[in-house]
């Protein structure tokens, strides 16, 4: 018995596999490599020349001027009589683009006259005249109305309420990768402004700074607005910036006075933590 062989009984390493499987494979190896290559293809060319769909696929430094762009389209939708600052460039790092890859956000911020009662009118007003592409729009907020705008690039617009007269409108880019970094616009100087701030300073009784801090934007008509800062020093009362005003402040809400002089509207924030003064010159009508 031991030298019989069962009828049936099959070797265990096989038998050969056909030719014609043999070929199939070989043709679906073919096909995942070419499709590899083509879908590399694919994404080297998206790369190289499609807009980007995520905002992870643009740098701060190329986020930078469409912030600018968007502070200046905010500047003339203000108003000259209604733009009471321009707020200078905060970058916020540490922030994370991936779980790998750590990036950065770039802020910058306009200070709007709305006096108590009209700020939804206001943020109404501005989303109107905001280029039509932004979608800008004014809805309920959990404090109040909220004006939402998508500036492009994936730079985000909001606007709130601050309960002290004003309205701040935000322009944040979110969370990028760094690149470059970004550069600020060129901060030339405006005579109107830079007199104005001074003018107010010696009001208060406070040094004159011989070379203030100047911040600009563009505007869509290819001028500049431009605010000159300063600090304040200690609280002090606003009353004594009334004979600049003439008697006729555009706001009157301690410990915030603003006023209009001549082209140039003059922000003191009087406030103990945190005194300014400022001086903004807006985009042409």
């Amino acid at each position: 018995m031991s030298g019989a062989v069962r009828t049936g009984w099959v070797p265990s390493t096989g038998p050969a596999a056909p030719a014609p499987a043999r070929r199939r494979r070989r043709w679906l190896l073919v096909a995942t490599v070419l499709w590899a290559v083509l879908l590399a293809a694919l994404t080297w060319t998206s790369v190289r020349h499609d807009p980007p769909t995520v905002r992870e696929q643009r740098t701060l430094d190329q986020a930078g001027p469409v912030v600018d762009r968007a502070v200046g389209e905010l500047a003339r939708a203000a108003g000259a009589a209604g733009l009471l600052e321009l707020g200078p460039a905060r970058i916020a790092a540490g922030c994370r683009v991936t779980p790998f890859a750590d990036g950065a956000r770039l802020r910058r911020e306009v200070g709007v006259l709305a006096l108590d009662g009209t700020e939804r009118s206001v943020l109404a007003g501005l989303a109107e005249r905001l280029p039509a592409s932004w979608r800008a729009g004014v809805g309920s907020g959990l404090n109040g109305p909220e004006l939402r705008a998508d500036a492009g690039e994936f730079v985000a617009v909001q606007g709130r309420p601050t309960g002290d007269g004003r309205i701040r409108l935000t322009v944040d880019t979110g969370c990028r990768p760094v690149g470059a970094g970004y550069t600020a616009p060129p901060a030339t100087g405006d005579a109107g402004a830079v007199a104005a701030l001074t003018a107010a300073l010696r009001a208060l009784d406070r040094p004159v700074e011989a070379a203030p801090e100047l911040i600009t934007a563009p505007c869509p008509g290819g001028a500049l607005a431009r605010t000159a800062r300063s600090a304040a020093g200690p609280a002090t009362p606003a009353a004594v910036l009334a004979p600049l005003a003439g008697g006729i402040p555009l706001l009157d809400n301690p410990p915030v006075y603003a006023y209009r002089a001549g082209t140039v509207n003059v922000l003191a924030d009087l406030t103990p933590d945190a005194s300014r003064l400022t001086a903004t010159v807006g985009c042409p009508d």
